[in-house]
């Protein structure tokens, strides 16, 4: 049995477009972390003159996202480091991780939201509609500068998405405080201010969810939601000439946008194994965007089913494999 292991390491190249957008994503997030930072204060100070919980919700907002937003800068600058002995894939992970815990985050603000909402409209403040207005609107400005930084970004990136996301809640703070201002002017009905404040929150519960599950399927390497692997591998079977079967196949993303795969390659014999394998690749690439592929050609017995106790013990212990 002729057993080979070809490895690409395609997937590991830091330079090139990608590089440039990575840098250029960086800086937006830089820029919109100090004016998220910068106006935080002032609109914290605002609540507190005004007794207005919208906006004191959305300068807690303000704070966890210049937070996030700063941990988003300092995850695209890990990830621009080279791999490592010990840290083979580099620090692109980092990213992802940035991104689930932002959504944990944004779960723990809007949930406080809720319970200093539902105590208010127990027990109804006075509230400063005028002043209340003025910093809601300045307030609405920086988001909408914040987010238009980071909208011009790479939103197919889970770290970019997290920090819009952190940017987008802040607008939609905004924007409710200033409706609730208005409201208050115009009737003095102040039970309108922790309503709102609810229901922004709860908007942003839905976006943080999907965050999360996205960030999690990526840190689970779950396979790429645009990718099936069950039709890839029949794909290879049917493209490749020479290849009778594909197994042991894995799918997976390091940061949601570098795809990977692993897998054995069962070969017809006199079959040139070097030239199986770069078709195998230069296929998965080229319809499949998968950049970075290990392949095991094989003639004959798999070497992981030896013998039948050895491939019943595979079986128990990887039973979501394809085989």
């Amino acid at each position: 049995m002729a057993h080979t292991h070809s490895h690409d390491h395609a997937g590991h190249d830091h330079g090139g477009a990608g590089h440039v957008h990575g840098a250029a994503d960086k800086k937006r997030v830089l820029i919109a972390a100090c004016l998220t930072a910068g106006f935080m204060v002032a609109e914290a100070l605002g609540g507190l003159f005004t007794g207005s919980l919208a906006l004191l919700a959305d300068a807690g907002h303000m704070l966890a996202d210049a937070i996030a937003l700063g941990l988003a800068w300092y995850a695209f600058h890990l990830a621009g480091r080279p791999a490592t002995g010990q840290l083979t894939y580099g620090f692109g992970r980092v990213k992802t991780l940035v991104a689930y815990t932002n959504g944990i985050a944004i779960f723990v603000i809007a949930l406080w939201i809720v319970y200093e909402a539902w105590g208010r409209l127990q027990t109804p403040a006075p509230v400063l509609g005028g002043p209340m207005l003025v910093v809601a609107i300045l307030g609405l400005l920086v988001n909408i500068g914040s987010f238009l930084v980071l909208h011009g970004g790479d939103r197919e990136s889970l770290n970019m998405r997290g920090a819009i996301l952190h940017v987008l809640g802040d607008l939609l703070g905004s924007a409710a405080a200033i409706v609730a201002a208005v409201v208050i002017l115009v009737t003095g009905w102040t039970p309108i201010d922790p309503i709102l404040s609810v229901l922004v929150s709860l908007l942003i519960l839905s976006t943080a969810w999907s965050l999360m599950r996205a960030a999690a399927h990526v840190l689970l390497e779950g396979v790429p939601p645009t990718l099936d692997r069950d039709l890839i591998a029949r794909d290879l079977e049917t493209a490749i000439q020479g290849v009778r079967e594909v197994h042991h196949m894995h799918v997976w993303s390091i940061d949601g946008a570098s795809n990977m795969a692993t897998l054995h390659a069962c070969l017809d014999e006199g079959v040139d194994a070097h030239r199986a394998v770069s078709a195998i690749k230069k296929r998965l690439a080229s319809e499949h965007g998968i950049s970075h592929a290990t392949v095991e050609p094989e003639f004959g017995q798999c070497a992981d089913e030896a013998d039948d106790h050895d491939h019943e013990h595979d079986a128990a212990a990887h039973h979501g494999h394809y085989h």
